[in-house]
């Protein structure tokens, strides 16, 4: 796969490069099933579906705007002591880089040789700035025909797509805060889980497109968007209103549906997560722990009994289990086969058995432009949650530096060496050598 994004303005701009992906008897890859298929792209969401799209081959990253630091990703450390830029060194793996100023005439020649060739375009531009620029959906769609066209944006359209949407926002009035935060204080989710799911659709929508062109050989717009990924998000609480009547009520004041499915603070103040969902599940815990008082309680017999036991049940376990430390507990709980769960930082996954043994995790280096540290940094990441034909889908290439792979792309579009050099002294493109990347 041939991938390439553009920034502008901060923004990322997803251009998916080569109309030909669904034409039969071009590569395949063996782990995936799946034959190449070119993208040009964007960020945050977009750099999510373009991060998705790369599986079979690679993916190559289009940026145009301010080359050297109009890149809104990769600055957000300095200021904030916060590596929100790591979000690019995430979801920017397997892609080239080229850097392109697409307000001159020769900028966007280049962009759209590479879009006549490409198969998905992703974009997160407010609406009505791509058309600006020449590379709406008409425009290009007449250029490429069977280009699939993927726009993320705040809300699809409608009465608030005037608006500007961020994860928190949308968090904020589409109900999800308020489920997750105690009652009167809404609180968002500890991760930017709208931008990643509406990056998600649209790989998805993008994927259902292509399947549609292989019947048709026409591609089509599609639209994701914040807004209503988020109601996706909450909408099995919207329908346990419309269902019983009553609200749903926050997370962390809500009514179990199962007596004994808590956070348990232990010995030395550690904290796990304890569950017994059944009747089954609770005698094995009983047995386990020598609860032969609970067990045999006329008013715990019942998972419905317990739950409206806990007001007092709980707090004998609580009781009981505070006498033992975390690792003991999460022993007893494997072995009788019972739900269970350490509290986890982030970071410490990083060293976390299960994935270390499987191959979740994988070396990579940031690049200096995308790291806080003002060098590249040598680490590890988790590679995408799926297994084909039996196999993790590796990393291919870390996350580029700006312009890393602009001179090498040019080459392939048919630029002389001479070409390029002109747009490199004219400030149409920015080429880095592998020594500066």
């Amino acid at each position: 796969m041939c991938a390439i994004s553009a920034r502008r303005c901060g923004h990322q701009f997803l251009i998916g490069a080569a109309g030909s992906g669904s034409q039969p008897g071009r590569w395949q890859d063996r782990r995936t099933g799946l034959v190449p298929i070119r993208r040009l792209g964007v960020e945050h969401r977009g750099q999510v579906t373009r991060h998705l799209l790369a599986l079979p081959d690679r993916d190559r990253y289009l940026r145009f705007g301010h080359m050297a630091s109009d890149d809104q990703i990769r600055r957000y450390t300095d200021s904030l002591h916060f590596d929100l830029d790591t979000i690019f060194g995430i979801f920017n793996r397997n892609k080239k880089s080229i850097a392109v100023d697409v307000k001159t005439p020769q900028g966007q020649e280049l962009v759209l040789r590479l879009v006549a060739g490409a198969d998905v375009f992703s974009e997160n531009f407010k609406s009505g700035t791509m058309d600006k620029l020449g590379f709406g959906y008409e425009a290009l769609s007449k250029l490429n025909p069977g280009l699939i066209y993927v726009s993320h944006k705040g809300f699809l359209p409608g009465p608030y797509d005037h608006r500007t949407a961020l994860d928190e926002v949308v968090q904020m009035m589409g109900g999800l805060a308020y489920m997750t935060g105690p009652e009167g204080r809404p609180l968002r989710a500890g991760s930017s889980v709208n931008d990643i799911m509406g990056g998600m659709f649209g790989a998805i929508g993008a994927l259902a497109a292509l399947a549609q062109r292989h019947q048709t050989g026409k591609g089509q717009e599609v639209q994701s968007a914040l807004f209503e990924n988020n109601v996706m998000l909450v909408a099995q609480h919207m329908m346990q209103f419309a269902v019983t009547g009553k609200a749903a009520a926050p997370m962390p004041s809500r009514i179990s549906a199962w007596a004994v499915y808590d956070v348990f603070t232990v010995k030395d103040n550690a904290q796990i997560f304890l569950a017994a969902v059944s009747d089954t599940q609770w005698h094995v815990m009983c047995d386990a722990f020598g609860f032969a008082d609970l067990k045999a309680d006329a008013r715990l017999t019942s998972n419905n009994a317990r739950v409206k036991a806990r007001e007092w049940m709980l707090p004998i376990l609580r009781e009981r289990f505070a006498q033992l430390s975390a690792q003991e507990l999460s022993a007893k709980f494997e072995a009788a086969g019972l739900p269970y769960a350490p509290i986890t930082q982030p970071q410490e996954l990083f060293e976390d058995a299960h994935l270390l043994a499987t191959g979740g995790l994988t070396p990579v280096t940031i690049p200096a432009d995308a790291s806080s540290a003002g060098q590249p940094v040598h680490t590890h990441t988790p590679l995408l949650p799926l297994r084909m034909n039996g196999e993790r889908l590796p990393l291919r290439h870390a996350p580029p530096s700006i312009g890393q792979d602009t001179e090498a792309l040019l080459q392939e579009l048919g630029y002389s060496p001479a070409q390029i050099q002109s747009l490199v002294q004219d400030g149409v493109v920015n080429a880095v050598t592998p020594l500066q990347a």
